[in-house]
């Protein structure tokens, strides 16, 4: 039944149990497994549900991606978040890391400004300025998202179906701190991302309204109304800054931030496994 009649009621825990074993299974969901969602509420109680039934891991992190044109205007936020469990987390290696995305699903590759929390939301705390969110900061770092979900349309049918899945999240790479970061000179952290070897998009932070820190705003208060506020350590994927690039199994992929070592990373297909992506041979 993959439709978005609002009318036909939602069966929250059958698309979260379904999403959920297919990402565990490593196994391809060819349409949506339900109807889709029709609000944001719909959408994070699909994803909250979810992240109570993935096993043998915990969140470690999240990822906050762009809601643009009329999505923005309907539903009212210009963010979407998702999860990121504690093993699709490592540290940028000299060598090329194996990254797993799905076979026959949907997979990208996106430089990103990583924002590591140095101080836990209180839980009563619903509501943040600009200025408290630069507080909770500890460093921002260069990194790179893998997204990838086992339906292959995640992004096709607008923000929410996106949200139900995770945010289309498969992992995270955190690269070097950026000096003197606190100066927020957004235009001066360049990011070049490269598929094979091919420039495939060049920007900055700053392209991004608001930038990392209007994303760490957002998320601060989306995770604090679902009662799940953001923990000391955490690692915070602040938004696509040259866009969202698809990328097939045996592609390999190079993020660059000027001034700092470049990130590698080569894609290959995710496994029916929890253990935690290795740097190649």
């Amino acid at each position: 039944m993959n439709n978005n009649n609002s009318v036909e009621k939602i069966d929250l825990k059958g698309i979260a149990s379904a999403f959920v074993d297919a990402r565990q299974t490593s196994r391809c969901l060819t349409t949506y497994p339900g109807t889709f969602p029709s609000s944001l509420e719909e959408a994070y109680d699909i994803q909250d549900e979810a992240i109570r039934r993935w096993s043998g891991d915990s969140v470690a992190g999240w990822k906050v991606g762009r809601i643009t044109g009329p999505a923005e205007e309907s539903l009212g936020v210009s963010r979407l978040v998702g999860p990121i469990f504690k093993r699709a987390i490592y540290q940028r290696a000299s060598k090329p890391l194996n990254m797993r995305v799905f076979n026959g699903g949907f997979a990208a590759v996106e430089g990103e400004a990583i924002i590591i929390i140095g101080k836990s939301a209180p839980p009563e705390k619903l509501s943040w300025t600009t200025d408290e969110a630069i507080d909770v900061i500890a460093s921002m770092n260069a990194g790179a998202e893998i997204a990838s979900s086992p339906f292959a349309g995640i992004n096709d049918y607008g923000p929410l179906v996106t949200i139900s899945d995770f945010g289309n999240n498969n992992g995270l790479i955190i690269g070097d701190a950026f000096e003197n970061w606190r100066d927020l000179n957004l235009d001066r952290w360049i990011c070049r991302t490269y598929i094979d070897d091919q420039l495939v998009g060049e920007n900055s932070p700053a392209a991004m309204p608001g930038g990392p820190i209007e994303s760490l705003r957002c998320l601060l208060e989306n995770t604090a109304r679902r009662g799940i506020p953001l923990q000391k350590g955490m690692a915070i994927c602040a938004g696509a800054i040259t866009g969202v690039h698809e990328i097939n199994i045996g592609q390999s992929a190079r993020i660059e931030f000027d001034g700092l070592p470049p990130i590698f990373c080569n894609i290959e297909a995710a496994q029916a496994s929890t253990a935690k992506p290795s740097a190649a041979e």
